[in-house]
């Protein structure tokens, strides 16, 4: 079995475990840090470059904090996600709003914060009016269409949801130019969970080229473009990650043979990564309760998939070691599974690992992205705790697990009248 190092011993998970049941989410938060220096180091040739943390990814305040004590701004699609900026005091142009199928009041929360309006449509200029002033900059995400390809997760672009056609693009610049906008920036989101370089210099290439043709038949003149995320995660062991130098140095070369010669002022650039930042650096803490032989071998957890649903939902491969176990010969075909009354409740199908008992520690890697941002409560399932650590030892609690009363919290139960059928009791 291939395997994927862990940055913890099990002293330490022992020593959480003591405070902190499983299942839990773990941080590694000097990696979290490390990548967020090594993406602007690649872009250290660009004035101004700025990483925008996607909050979606992994909306933990303190996440989002540590990523902007590290320069990063962050970007969000919803309200709370804005609500949980600025009340970290993160706001202006360090926010970026990208939401689609948006209301005016969600503008408007954006609006107060001075963030960067990033527009899906030309179509919402016209909630933009009903706001008390125009934003000062305004962006809009292109959608290239049958021009690109797209990949498995984010797919075609065709099909796509997100984004403007190529004149609307030039349908929206012309008429914010007219509204008397006058800063503007350019986005576009094509791939998702891209390893591979070249996918990502073709967005890169795309929206310079764009960025010229707006100026060419608007006038406008686009000061920022935001390359948008999708930098992929090597969830399997036999994967590499993008060399982030190597994507940097692609991307310059780009610039200064298309922007620099161009009448366009220096653009400054910009890139929305989530699950690049955190995915490599969170892990699933689980303990194995249960085994079962039927039709297939069963290895019961007490995760389950509102835990992390990306296996559920895509058929995602996240890599699972059995703590202390990293070595032991892989001699048993499990499907490693959760408690959910849901066939797809499962981590892993099929899977080689060593033969396990109950009561041993399991890790599931890649696990700090759209892992418990996508939790719910199907089968009243709880969400576990997220904890952050350090190369020094260090673990603090940044969001407690949750209890039955924050899971009926909503409901009032001296409102509730349970009328039942004396004669079906009696019965």
């Amino acid at each position: 079995m291939a395997a994927k190092t862990l940055p913890f011993d099990r002293p330490l998970i022992d020593r959480i475990i003591a405070d902190h049941p499983t299942p839990f989410v773990l941080y590694h938060e000097d990696g979290i840090r490390q990548r967020v220096r090594d993406l602007s180091a690649a872009f250290a040739w660009n004035e101004g470059f700025q990483q925008y943390f996607a909050v979606k990814a992994t909306p933990n305040p303190h996440i989002v904090a540590l990523m902007a004590e590290e320069g990063s701004g962050a970007d969000c699609s919803s309200v709370a996600e804005l609500i949980t900026c600025e009340r970290l005091g993160i706001t202006g142009h360090d926010v970026m709003f990208t939401s689609n199928n948006t209301t005016t009041e969600e503008f408007e929360v954006a609006a107060r914060l001075g963030a960067i309006i990033n527009l899906d449509t030309p179509h919402h200029i016209d909630q933009l009016q009903q706001l008390d002033r125009m934003p000062e900059m305004v962006s809009f995400r292109f959608n290239p269409g049958p021009e690109r390809q797209g990949n498995v997760i984010i797919g075609d672009p065709k099909e796509a949801k997100f984004g403007c056609t190529r004149e609307q693009i030039f349908e929206g610049y012309a008429r914010c130019a007219e509204l008397g906008v006058e800063r503007f920036g350019l986005h576009a989101m094509v791939v998702s969970n891209e390893l591979n370089v070249e996918a990502l210099l073709q967005t890169a290439e795309m929206l310079f080229d764009l960025a010229l043709q707006i100026h060419e038949r608007t006038g406008v003149a686009v000061e920022c473009i935001n390359l948008g995320g999708g930098i992929g995660v090597a969830y399997r062991p036999e994967q590499d990650e993008i060399d982030l130098a190597e994507f940097g140095r692609g991307v310059q070369a780009l610039y200064e043979s298309k922007l620099a010669p161009s009448p366009l002022p220096p653009v400054r650039l910009m890139m929305e990564n989530g699950r690049a930042m955190t995915g490599p650096f969170g892990y699933l803490i689980s303990t194995v309760i249960n085994q079962k032989t039927s039709y297939k071998n069963y290895v019961g957890v007490d995760a389950c998939m509102s835990n992390l649903m990306r296996p559920g939902m895509y058929g995602a491969y996240h890599h699972i070691s059995v703590l202390g176990k990293e070595d032991a010969p892989a001699t048993q075909t499990v499907d490693v599974v959760g408690s959910l009354c849901e066939n797809n409740d499962k981590f892993a199908i099929d899977r080689e690992l060593p033969p396990t008992e109950v009561g041993d520690i399991v890790v599931i890697h890649d696990a700090g992205a759209h892992g418990h941002s996508m939790g719910f409560q199907y089968n009243g399932r709880l969400r576990s705790a997220e904890l952050l650590y350090n190369n020094a030892g260090e673990v603090r609690e940044i969001r407690r697990a949750e209890t039955f009363d924050d899971y009926f919290a909503t409901v009032d139960f001296d409102s509730v009248q349970c009328k039942r059928d004396q004669t079906a009791e009696a019965v």
